[in-house]
């Protein structure tokens, strides 16, 4: 049980990923300071006389529980546009590039792991064996046991 974590955990993808979570995290942190410190007050201005509150507005006029924060919603909303386009601008952008480019041919695709590579390298023996008996004319299938029956 153990293995199969560890092998889970040492494989490239994993890594990766966790990797990329944990950056997005940190920069959806600073888009969402930046947001709040900069762009929310100048939201925050456009809401008249009761600017404190944010733009928005109170659903009962007595109750200041009753407030419905627009100003939160677009800020969340500009949030969201400036993290996505950097995703899309820093990370998706030039991997469909890169796609594209291995499409062509113009440039080669990640290397197979060992493992594949070795086992193809077998395949391609044991074919390349059987071409060879059968253009000298010995047998097509590999050759049986040559031990006595029991």
């Amino acid at each position: 049980m153990l293995k199969g974590f560890k092998d889970f955990i040492s494989r490239g993808n994993v890594i990766e990923l966790a990797v990329a979570v944990v950056i997005g995290t940190a920069f959806t942190a600073i888009v969402t300071a930046v947001t709040k410190g900069v762009i929310q007050p100048i939201i925050n201005a456009l809401g008249g006389a009761h600017a404190a509150q944010g733009l928005g507005f109170r659903v009962w006029h007595h109750n200041p529980s009753t407030f419905v924060d627009l100003g939160s919603v677009i800020n969340a909303a500009i949030n969201f546009l400036i993290v996505a386009a950097v995703l899309y601008f820093m990370f998706m952008l030039p991997m469909n590039e890169l796609r594209e480019r291995r499409k062509r041919g113009e440039e080669p695709g990640p290397a197979e792991p060992p493992d594949v590579e070795l086992l193809r390298e077998i395949r391609d023996l044991l074919k390349q064996q059987r071409l060879d008996a059968t253009d000298h004319g010995g047998p097509s299938t590999p050759p049986r046991s040559t031990l006595p029956p029991r």
